[in-house]
């Protein structure tokens, strides 16, 4: 009898054991189900896209306040703008243009007049062609460095040509009867009747004694 109980007994206990076991695994799988769940993925993603949009919103933001900065940094120091050839005045300078009839090199000074009512700023070389009846010569330019003039009303900048007459058996003789200027950055031109008498020709010349300086003021 006590040998039927003991073996009962056993049998109950394994049975038991058993169970438990199942139960435990039973947790495990749950637990494992839980780890690869996608709500607790989807929430960290979620997050972070929203932390993604806020971040991208400060960008934009920021770069709203850059090009509005950048905007007003833009603008030229003076508040001018380019000077215009409409809105320029031409002339020669050195009283009413006249050329001494010497044959060294001389220099005649070209006006340009702001005739607005605004300040315009001016910088660089003008393009200068002496014209003939018969061609047209662009003039080099000096290898001085330009400066940036800032014309208010009324103001006046100037630049010089530099030339050498031509004197019989000096060479190839230019009869200029005009010249045409193209202020700095500009398309469109002005033309004055040149004051001198012939120029001599350097057209293919490394280093011409007939050119045109910066506009300075």
């Amino acid at each position: 009898m006590r040998l039927l109980h003991c073996a009962t007994a056993l049998a109950a206990t394994s049975a038991l054991a058993l169970t438990l076991t199942a139960c435990g695994n039973g947790s495990g799988n749950d637990a494992a189900g839980d780890q690869s769940s996608a709500p607790t993925s989807s929430s960290s993603a979620t997050t972070a896209d929203g932390a993604t949009a806020e971040n991208a919103g400060a960008t934009k933001d920021a770069g709203s306040s850059t090009g509005s900065s950048t905007g007003t940094g833009s603008s030229d120091s003076t508040g001018s703008s380019r000077c215009h050839t409409a809105g320029l005045g031409f002339s020669f300078g050195s009283g009413d243009g006249t050329i001494s009839s010497s044959d060294d090199q001389q220099q005649l000074a070209v006006v340009l007049k702001n005739k607005t009512s605004a300040a315009c700023t001016v910088q660089g070389f003008p393009g200068v062609d002496l014209k003939s009846s018969g061609g047209s010569w662009s003039l080099t330019r000096s290898g001085a460095t330009p400066t940036k003039v800032t014309l208010a009303a009324g103001d006046s900048a100037t630049f010089t040509i530099s030339f050498l007459p031509w004197t019989q058996g000096s060479g190839t003789e230019f009869k200029a009867t005009s010249v045409v200027v193209t202020p700095p950055n500009e398309t469109t031109s002005a033309t004055l009747t040149w004051p001198g008498g012939s120029v001599l020709l350097q057209d293919g010349a490394t280093h011409p004694g007939t050119y045109t300086g910066p506009v300075s003021g």
